[in-house]
This record gives structure tokens, C-alpha cells and sequence, in this order.
């Protein structure tokens, strides 16, 4: 059984991008197969992937931030500068309504996503450093996050900082915290190695369940507008995650990183939790109450669920590209 597990788990990972993909599928054709992960039953679903990561951590990969100050502060700042602009900086060249640049800007100032680790390994980056600063964005969101979400977007649509302090706090490091507690306590028996094996496939499923929730949820609004209002958006999710890989490569050119760390940053940079955005997008911006006045208000979670596949699917295309470089080279 355990074996069996552990085959399906590594099956997942290694195909995140077509599993989301097909459960938003499923989602636009059969909404009511996920009509029920919405609410806070989606922040709970957002809490397991986040108990997930801590389940992955050690005491070493805090000495890592304390071993690389300078390295983690420069990442950090990158993370929460460059990713947050660049969507502010869309939503005026695509002349975006509130909502749809909500969502955006959301899915720019939220740490790292936590499957950039993988992709980072997958092109011979610099895992660890990959590690601390997905550590470090993380640990940051509760308040960069709010704060920059309010500086960025406040002027056009009503944020609630404080609520959204108080909601990536109970669903990002407290998740974390018991993971990591688990890992330092329980890490050496086999039985608890055996769950952190399977934690991948469920990190992936959560995400895929998140995904469904939100396509099932805005169905009405992509059918009622073609694909225009699809292709728009996959549009300006290209250009920022886009944008993100370039200029945190450039980030660490500037700095003198070696390939490994550049790789890292690059990826890093580019890829969000989009997730979290989601979640974030749901419960704060487009939530029963607010969607009792103003229907339009669900266009905030399209961005965020668009980016939640395509993030996946750059990052694992760009992890591909610098390992056949590496082939062109002989590296």
C-alpha cells in the first residue's frame, strides 16, 4: 500500500501542470463537481499545503538563512519588489478593471511558491538557497503581503490588511509551524519519512482541488464572456511570470551570482504561491457578502487561478531550458 503511495505521490509531482489543468477542465464543463471548495473550506485546503512544506523543513534550512543573510535579503527584496510592480505596472498597460487587477496584484505580492524548491532542482539550481528564500517570502507574507496589496491596490478597491494579516497567519505559519515542529520531532522514524514521500501528491491535489473550486465559481462570467476574458488574462499572467524569471535572473547577474544561484532567483522570482492569491482573492475580495451586492466581484480570482496552472507549466518548461543548455555545453 505504502509503495503503491509512494508511486501515485511521485506520479503527481512530476505532472502537477496536466493534473490542475484537467481539474479546471472538469470545473468549466461540470461546475458542481467542485462547487464545494469554496470558503473556508478552501483556506483549509490552503492550510494542509502549507502544513505540507513545514513538513519539509529542518533546523538546517533556518541555520541556511542565518548562513546567507545577504543572499536570502537579496532575494527577499527582489521577491517583494520586482513581482508586485511589474502586476501594477500590467494592470495600467492592459487597462484592467478593479477586480481583474486585484487579482494580479494579489498573485505578485505572495511569497514564492512552494513547488519552485522542485523546479530549482530539476535545473541544478541552488536548492537550499531555493529553500531559505521560499523560508523566508513565507515567513514575510503576513506582513508584506497586506501592506502591499494596500499600497498597490487601495486607491481603486477597499482592502481589509488587518483581516488579511490575520488570515495568511492562521493559514501559512501556524500550517508551517506544526510541520516543521512534526518534522524536528518525529523526522527519524520511517513511518513519518513515509508521509513526507506522499506529502507532494497531496500538496498537488490540494492546489488541483483549489483550482476546480475557483473555474467552478467563475464559470458563468468566462462562458458569459467568450474567451476573451481567458485569453485576456493568460495574456497578462505570461507577461508577469514572465517578467519575473527575466528580471530575477538579471537580479542575480547584477549581484554576481554564480549559475546555480541565478537559476534559483530566477525561478524563485517568477514563480508565486498562486494559491494562497486564490484563496486571498476569495475570502476578502469576492466573498458571499461582497458577491451579494456585487456579482462582478469574482472576476478577482481569475487571475489567480490562471496562474496557479501556469506558473506550474513555466516553471517546469523553464527548468527544461537550462538543462538542455547545460547539454549544449556539456556541462
Amino acid at each position: 500500500m505504502t509503495t503503491l503511495l509512494l508511486r501515485a505521490s511521485g506520479f503527481l509531482a512530476s505532472h502537477s501542470s496536466l493534473y490542475v489543468i484537467v481539474a479546471a477542465i472538469v470545473a468549466f464543463l461540470i461546475p458542481e463537481t467542485f462547487a464545494w471548495v469554496k470558503g473556508d473550506v478552501s483556506s483549509i485546503i490552503l492550510g494542509i499545503i502549507m502544513l505540507t512544506m513545514g513538513l519539509t523543513l529542518t533546523t538546517e534550512d533556518f541555520r541556511e538563512l542565518f548562513r546567507r543573510p545577504l543572499d536570502i535579503f537579496i532575494g527577499a527584496c527582489a521577491q517583494y519588489t520586482l513581482m508586485p510592480l511589474i502586476a501594477w505596472t500590467l494592470t495600467q498597460a492592459f487597462q484592467l478593471n478593479p477586480y481583474l487587477s486585484i487579482g494580479i496584484i494579489l498573485v505578485g505580492c505572495c511569497p514564492g511558491g512552494v513547488s519552485s524548491n522542485i523546479m530549482s532542482y530539476l535545473c541544478r539550481g541552488d536548492v537550499a538557497y531555493s529553500v531559505g528564500m521560499t523560508t523566508a517570502s513565507t515567513l514575510l507574507a503576513p506582513l508584506m503581503t497586506p501592506l502591499l496589496v494596500w499600497w498597490l491596490a487601495g486607491s481603486r478597491i477597499e482592502v481589509d490588511a488587518a483581516g488579511m494579516f490575520q488570515g495568511i497567519l492562521l493559514i501559512t505559519l501556524i500550517p508551517v509551524a506544526i510541520g516543521f515542529t512534526a518534522n524536528t520531532v518525529l523526522g527519524k522514524k520511517r513511518i513519518f519519512k513515509d508521509i513526507q514521500s506522499v506529502m507532494p501528491g497531496v500538496s498537488v491535489t490540494c492546489l488541483a482541488l483549489i483550482v476546480g473550486g475557483v473555474v467552478a465559481q467563475v464559470t458563468p462570467q468566462l462562458a458569459g464572456n467568450g474567451f476573451s476574458l481567458f485569453l485576456l488574462m493568460l495574456c497578462v499572467v505570461f507577461c508577469h511570470n514572465t517578467s519575473g524569471y527575466a528580471t530575477g535572473y538579471l537580479v542575480g547577474k547584477l549581484f554576481h551570482f554564480n549559475k546555480a544561484k541565478k537559476r534559483t532567483l530566477s525561478i524563485e522570482v517568477g514563480m508565486q504561491n498562486a494559491g494562497m492569491a486564490t484563496v486571498l482573492a476569495a475570502s476578502y475580495f469576492a466573498n458571499p457578502e461582497i458577491l451579494s451586492t456585487n456579482p462582478e466581484a469574482i472576476l478577482c480570482v481569475v487571475p489567480c487561478a490562471i496562474s496557479c496552472a501556469y506558473h506550474s507549466i513555466s516553471g517546469t518548461l523553464l527548468a527544461n531550458l537550462f538543462v538542455i543548455s547545460d547539454r549544449k555545453h556539456n556541462i
